[in-house]
């Protein structure tokens, strides 16, 4: 079914009295993804476990935790998110992004058992957990990885790519950019039919404490069937491995029809999206970009915000308005206020399709102070839980099967985004007031809305109202 859709396109047709325009995308009215999931970055597996209940009462159907795996250990193992002049506790957040070993456990985090009892704690209250996994490299101190892991792979140079410690320079050639070295991180071997077995004992080991999901880091870095073979790679079959079709000697991928699994597939020329999604789910990250543009802008029509920028179904697309790279390396999205972000969140949230991530910012940030109260382990700021947050994450749910129309008001200070006869959600990309007559697809009547106790009138298909600066209201 061809769902009508109004992006800047679509309003210019309607402008000009054109009888027919609608999107290039199919959207099929059963398709809806309804899970959301709250990124609990560098929270440690206590923090999550301690704050599952409002976790779970805010609706989040997924946490997501910084990865588990034993990791290097840098400045004497400091526990700042990064080392700030003035502060007497050094350390950097990214240090368990550097495997040594692949066992559940590390110094910032916290260790296997407590890992299971967070997992524990989610189940009790419906939420999954997703881990984020990393197999595509080690340490940039490669000498640091630990004895058992070297002998299990059948020797510390059998571990790596013979090109594993070349820099990667042309980032557009797949053999160079499944091999070579990223970021002075060596390239393990994945391939190695020892590695596999070792590291899907770590992942197996995962799954038996609670685990229900795993987020690859850096997937596009880790070979697809068709890419090029390393010297010491009979072939590239980790995603056959990684993902339960096929087995490693006498180890399988535990429960597979019950994990949701998604990879960091940044976008750029010569990425092969749609063979990964024949085994992955993958990150939106064209869309953030030009999610956050139109943000900035206080516009809509900013940027193109009427297709997805992706070349596999949305349904298979995790979405966000910033992620922990936008906000940690660049500072890309560290600039935009928690107003401004939660305005994409709520547009994100309300869709019909792809699968939204919360990034959890720091506790105590600002725009000035990106790392605020700069330590590992803590909760992040409140945001995850703020009302308009929670009820976003509570109307998708309420949204399931429902079709989307995406109506912004002529000018693009103002989004619907209505689902069916069901519900709409109003957004203010604005920091100032708006009175707004948008179209919806609710019938008409007066409506109050779930998180401001605003009121809206539709009348023939128009709901009109005032909105406050930067504000998103819910109706349903």
């Amino acid at each position: 079914m061809k769902l009508l859709f109004y992006p800047a396109t679509a309003a210019l047709c309607l402008a000009l009295g054109l009888s027919s325009c609608s999107s290039n995308e199919d959207q099929n009215l059963a398709e809806t993804s309804d899970n959301v999931i709250l990124h609990a970055w560098s929270w440690s597996f206590n923090t999550i476990a301690d704050n599952m209940a409002d976790i779970a009462n805010a609706g989040y159907t997924f946490v997501q935790t910084s990865p588990a795996n034993t990791c290097y250990v840098g400045e004497n193992g400091g526990m700042a998110l990064f080392s700030q002049e003035g502060d007497s506790v050094s350390g950097k957040w990214y240090y368990y992004y550097q495997p040594i070993d692949w066992k559940i456990g590390n110094h910032l985090l916290g260790n296997r058992d407590e890992f299971k009892a967070m997992c524990d704690s989610a189940a009790k209250y419906g939420v999954k957990i997703i881990v984020d996994v990393l197999p595509n490299h080690t340490a940039i101190d490669h000498t640091a990885v630990t004895a058992s892991l070297d002998s299990a792979v059948g020797g510390h140079e059998n571990l790596f790519h013979e090109n594993g410690f070349k820099k990667i320079t042309q980032w557009n050639d797949r053999f160079e950019c499944t091999t070579g070295m990223m970021g002075g991180l060596p390239d393990v071997n994945t391939e190695n039919p020892d590695f596999q077995y070792y590291y899907m004992q770590y992942v197996n080991d995962l799954i038996a404490c609670g685990a229900r999901g795993f987020r690859y880091d850096t997937a596009k870095h880790i070979g697809l069937p068709s890419d090029p073979t390393d010297a010491k790679s009979a072939k590239n079959n980790f995603w056959d491995i990684a993902t339960g079709r096929d087995s490693i000697r006498d180890i399988t991928l535990l429960m597979p029809d019950s994990l949701f699994i998604y990879g960091e597939v940044l976008q750029d020329k010569n990425v092969k999206e749609e063979e990964y999604a024949e085994y992955i789910d993958q990150t939106a990250s064209a869309y953030g970009h030009v999610l956050r543009n139109a943000l900035n802008a206080h516009n809509y029509f900013a940027d193109s915000l009427s297709h997805w920028h992706h070349k596999v179904s949305p349904l298979k697309l995790v979405t966000w308005v910033e992620s922990h790279d936008t906000y940690c390396n660049a500072h890309e999205s560290a600039g935009m206020s928690d107003e401004l972000i939660r305005m994409g969140w709520v547009f994100l949230t309300a869709r019909q399709q792809g699968t939204p991530l919360f990034f959890s910012r720091p506790d105590g940030s600002t725009r000035e102070n990106y790392w605020g109260n700069n330590r590992i382990g803590a909760r992040g700021n409140d945001e995850f839980k703020h009302p308009e947050v929670i009820a976003a994450n509570h109307f998708r749910k309420a949204m399931s099967g429902q079709a989307e129309l995406v109506s912004p008001s002529e000018d693009g200070a103002a989004i619907a985004i209505s689902r069916g006869n069901k519900g709409v959600a109003i957004i203010n990309f604005t920091d100032q007031p708006q009175n707004i007559n948008i179209k919806t697809t609710l019938p008409d009547g007066t409506y109050t809305d779930h998180v401001h106790n605003a009121s809206f009138s539709i009348n023939n298909g128009i709901v009109s109202g005032t909105i406050a600066p930067l504000t998103s209201y819910v109706i349903y």
